[in-house]
């Protein structure tokens, strides 16, 4: 039996409906406590407990009234208080609800940058390594390190005890060095900002705050696409036993190159 996209798209919308916290407004002025006429003809304004105690983030509306902010990213719940949209990439998305303060938000932030950078760097490396291993390894006499599936050394693939241990120390030691700056710049008074390491040699950074936050942004959105990325390399080449390369040459080869591949691999008659 088949089912149409419309009725599938009609009972996502009520299950997520299902799961939707209605917008329920809170008066900000609730309780009015009215003088005497001998003291005072102005009301007196006092806020309602519920508003004192409330740890979720509020919208405030033009007549005064208080409204519960539901998270961008997950829209049945209530966006996290100490998630305020001020970095960039926010929102609203903590389901966990892992930061609790605003140092705890300050230091994933810091750990999501750096993950996110290397994951960049892997992103790039992981590919070029099963197109060049093979030649610069017969370039210089050595042994290429990807398998005869062109899948490069993981802890999926196996073949990470090829590596020479003289990489993994220089790598050890590099992110180590790396580290410990970023450490010590977070007491200077130049430090602005996660993951700012003060490191632009090209002076791509923009001066204007505008500028600034759509770098950041660019930045930050493209690190967690390279943090999937990356996942979905290990898994793809433990999965089907190729490498990323071989089973989608279209995106790291020529065009004549990877049409040459497709029609080898069947894909096209």
């Amino acid at each position: 039996m088949k089912i149409s996209t419309a009725s599938v798209f009609l009972s996502l919308v009520g299950v997520s409906s299902a799961f939707t916290i209605p917008s329920t407004k809170m008066s900000s002025r609730s309780f009015v406590h009215r003088m005497s006429a001998e003291d005072t003809e102005e009301p007196v304004d006092i806020a309602s407990p519920l508003e004192i105690s409330t740890e979720a983030a509020v919208d405030i509306s033009n007549d005064g009234s208080a409204s519960i902010k539901m998270s961008q990213s997950l829209p049945f719940m209530e966006n996290p208080s100490v998630l305020t949209g001020e970095l960039a990439g926010d929102v609203g998305f903590d389901p966990l609800g892992f930061a609790k303060t605003s140092e705890d938000l300050m230091n994933y932030r810091e750990a999501e940058v750096k993950h996110a950078r290397l994951a960049m760097l892997a992103a790039a490396g992981w590919p070029m390594s099963e197109l060049l291993d093979k030649k610069l390894a017969l370039a210089f006499g050595m042994a290429p390190l990807v398998d005869g599936s062109d899948r490069v050394p993981s802890l999926l693939n196996g073949g990470l005890g090829k590596v020479s241990i003289g990489y993994w120390l220089g790598c050890l030691g590099l992110a180590a060095a790396v580290d410990l700056y970023g450490t010590s710049r977070k007491s200077s008074v130049e430090y602005a900002q996660p993951g700012d390491l003060g490191f632009d040699p090209l002076g791509l950074y923009p001066e204007d705050k505008e500028g600034q936050l759509r770098m950041q942004l660019a930045e930050i959105k493209n690190g967690r696409l390279a943090m999937i990325a990356i996942f979905g390399f290990a898994v793809q080449e433990f999965v089907t036993k190729m490498g990323v390369v071989d089973e989608t040459p279209g995106f790291f080869m020529p065009a004549s190159a990877a049409l040459k591949m497709y029609t080898n691999q069947g894909y096209i008659q």
